[in-house]
């Protein structure tokens, strides 16, 4: 029962990291497949649609933020191993969900948006930007929101 409160906590890093680490996987699979049979006819815009591609890989990002935030408050990288109640566990674990679960909605939306964003950009290059990057960075405003409630609430979380 004693390390119930740090297993919490450790899940919750682990969810942050994998869940948005996922969307981002697969958001940035989808923009990468269309970006590659786009490429394959027209190379020159390969500056272009990078952006398109990238774009998903932000969720990853911020759930790793998070999991090391987590990671670092329980001490198990930075000082000795944090006395962690069960109900202290249990915070952490419910501040890392907003990251988790916005970053892996918004990660798969984020690629497929893209997507269709080369794909119009292959036919009309002077829309990759104003409409391709635009729906895609509108869709990032989701994964940023996550990542800031969970990163407020974790600082905010007192462990030891």
């Amino acid at each position: 029962m004693a390390m119930m409160g740090l297993t919490f906590a450790l899940v919750g890093a682990a969810l942050a990291v994998f869940l948005s680490g996922i969307g981002s996987a697969i958001g940035l699979g989808a923009a990468s497949k269309a970006a590659t049979g786009v490429l394959s006819e027209k190379p020159e815009r390969y500056g272009t649609l990078m952006l398109l591609v990238l774009l998903p890989s932000t969720q990853g990002l911020y759930g790793f933020i998070v999991g090391l935030m987590v990671v670092m408050k329980i001490g198990l990288i930075a000082g000795p191993i944090a006395s962690v109640t069960w109900a202290q566990g249990l915070e952490l674990l419910a501040a890392c969900l907003p990251v988790a679960v916005a970053g892996w909605v918004s990660g798969i939306h984020q690629g497929r948006t893209g997507a269709a964003g080369i794909l119009m950009a292959a036919k009309r290059p002077e829309l990759a930007f104003k409409a391709g990057v635009i729906y895609a960075a509108m869709i990032e405003l989701y994964a940023i929101l996550g990542f800031l409630i969970s990163f407020l609430v974790v600082r905010a979380i007192q462990v030891g």
